[in-house]
């Protein structure tokens, strides 16, 4: 993110498209527009971008995008859905841009058929069923599909999904029934499997979920409203049944209810979501959710990590039983618009919380015996069920320690926490560095350099596997990776959270 010239905030944009300004330069005409037309368009001061097949004037927005002009840049003058994607797959781009959209890409001409050759090739033949079973290579996709089935009692409903995988778990499997619509995703890597019908009757709100992990059966139970026998499980919708890449799933939301807001430091806050009956869902750990709110008419989307209710230090029940709450850490900025509305929301409100997403996987851990996390404010998120994780069931790590940088000891989360941690723990040390500290702070000082790192970041010996974390402002993660490679690391042994 780059700072933003004043007056040119989130809202201040929202303003300027319902100002009735003509913001597409063509006086409200939707035109379609050819790819030698959309090359033009490559100036800042005259920048077309397409995103899924629609061209949008993006230059009135320049100055408001948090990810700076060169950013959009990438895209100026093409096709700018890949690196939408990488970068901003969240973001309601139609609902920001709705005043920008210039129209449709013209389609291309099709290049007629070439004549289909006489002489199939063995694959065809295969294919086609010509040639016997044994002398295919390998197994078909369609053997590794999911396959679902579903059958009844006289008040159940149990749809049973094969998953074909011999390690499922319960954060792999995501299940929503939201009036009569029911939903199962399953996590295979980075393509998912789908589950999706409008259901033939109703059902009752509570719902179970059991995953038989050794053999991939996943059970969804549903209990009947009224007994009756139903003849058909329910109408399937367009993705039911289907197996395809996560990223192409598009994101799927579902309503909490805020039921605490508790204060972690004088600008931060630990909210407590609850989440439907009806929803069997688990977030990864290093995985991150998206909240959803209608701002001004707008709908504004942002990414956030889910935390514990506190470090497992005295092992008292959490006030909701896993699975049921998510926890989220938030920074409220006195002008961020997002923050400001969610620390105006009201116990019993609700707001939107998305599937879980994100690229870290906990094998990164399991075959490190040094853990290096590096925060800075509230980075410091992602490391908390890491730190969990990393010390409750990685047996074979030696270090574990949390490098945690903040402006002053306000800012600091957690801290007293940290402390108890470290002291219950041997392997666990926790090192605060302030940049703007008073007089009286006797702790190191300073910003994120190549000799603060040299300091803290070191291999129990010679030669053991290291894996570093870091989470923070885009530049102090840019910077962060760059002095640890200039100290000798490599790619593979750091992992960056960004979202």
């Amino acid at each position: 993110q780059v700072p933003l010239k004043p007056g040119r905030s989130l809202m201040d944009w929202i303003r300027l498209t319902k100002s009735g300004k003509d913001l597409t330069g063509l006086k409200g005409r939707l035109i379609e527009v050819t790819e030698d037309e959309l090359a033009k368009h490559n100036k800042k001061e005259d920048c077309w971008i397409c995103i899924r097949g629609f061209v949008y004037n993006v230059t009135p927005y320049m100055e408001y995008h948090p990810g700076g002009e060169d950013e959009l840049m990438k895209a100026a003058g093409a096709d700018g859905t890949d690196l939408f994607d990488q970068v901003h797959r969240w973001v309601n781009y139609e609902s920001m841009l709705k005043e920008c959209l210039v129209g449709r890409m013209a389609v291309k001409p099709v290049a007629a058929p070439k004549e289909i050759s006489s002489t199939l090739s063995e694959e065809k033949k295969h294919l086609n069923g010509m040639l016997p079973e044994k002398k295919a290579l390998g197994a078909s996709a369609k053997d590794l599909t999911p396959s679902y089935d579903w059958f009844q009692t006289d008040s159940l409903i149990t749809i049973v999904i094969y998953t074909k995988q011999k390690d499922m778990n319960a954060d792999l499997v995501i299940v929503d029934c939201q009036d009569k619509r029911l939903r199962g995703e399953i996590i295979l890597g980075d393509h998912s499997y789908l589950v999706e019908v409008d259901l033939y009757h109703a059902v009752q709100e509570d719902m179970a979920v059991n995953i038989a992990e050794k053999v991939g059966k996943v059970e969804i139970i549903l209990k009947k409203k009224d007994n009756i026998h139903w003849k058909m499980l329910g109408q399937p919708l367009e993705s039911h049944n289907t197996l395809s890449k996560r990223m192409d799933r598009g994101l799927f939301y579902r309503k909490c209810e805020l039921v605490s807001k508790t204060e972690v430091t004088h600008d931060t806050r630990l909210f407590c979501l609850m989440l439907p009956k009806s929803t069997h869902l688990h977030v990864p750990t290093g995985q991150h959710v998206y909240l959803k709110q209608i701002i001004a008419g707008t709908e504004v989307v942002k990414p956030y990590t889910p935390v514990l209710p506190f470090l497992p230090l005295d092992f008292k029940e959490p006030p909701c039983h896993d699975g049921a709450c998510i926890y989220l850490m938030i920074k409220i900025y006195s002008c961020g618009l997002f923050t400001q509305a969610l620390d105006h929301l009201q116990i019993g409100d609700y707001i939107s919380v998305s599937n879980p997403e994100g690229n870290f996987k906990k094998s990164q851990v399991r075959t490190s015996e040094d853990l290096f996390l590096l925060a800075a404010g509230t980075g410091f998120t992602p490391m908390v069920k890491l730190l969990n994780f990393a010390l409750t069931e990685v047996s074979c790590l030696r270090t574990v320690k949390l490098i945690f940088f903040n402006k002053t000891e306000d800012d600091i989360l957690w801290r007293n926490q940290l402390e108890q941690l470290a002291l219950r723990d041997e392997r666990f040390e926790v090192q605060f560095i302030l940049s703007q500290p008073t007089k009286d702070w006797v702790g190191k000082q300073g910003k994120i350099s190549s000799s603060l790192l040299s300091e803290f970041v070191k291999r129990s010996r010679k030669d053991s596997k290291v894996l570093i974390c870091i989470c923070g402002p885009t530049p102090f993660t840019e910077q962060g990776v760059q002095y640890l490679k200039d100290l000798g690391y490599s790619q593979e042994e750091i992992h960056t959270f960004t979202a």
